[in-house]
């Protein structure tokens, strides 16, 4: 890498994936799932994707609802997980 050149890769920054969702359990409380928890999006299709295709495995961990975020506004939810 030339002086003064940026990483190649770094992590976005929450601006830059403002969409992310609150894991919930079956009371509403905030579930600690660490491979799912941190997952932020740049747009909210992107979002919608993620959970669609990973609900399932969200359940196995005890979510049993979640809820859409862009920043601090909540946009929906909770939408439940069950089949």
């Amino acid at each position: 890498m030339l002086p003064g050149q940026p990483p190649t890769f770094r992590q976005p920054t929450s601006s830059e994936r403002p969409w992310w969702w609150r894991l919930e359990d079956g009371s509403g409380n905030e579930v600690e799932a660490p491979a799912y928890s941190d997952q932020r999006f740049a747009t909210q299709g992107d979002a919608e994707s993620w959970v669609g295709e990973i609900w399932a495995e969200l359940a196995e961990h005890g979510v049993a609802a979640v809820t859409l975020f862009e920043h601090d506004r909540q946009v929906y939810g909770p939408m439940s997980l069950s089949a």
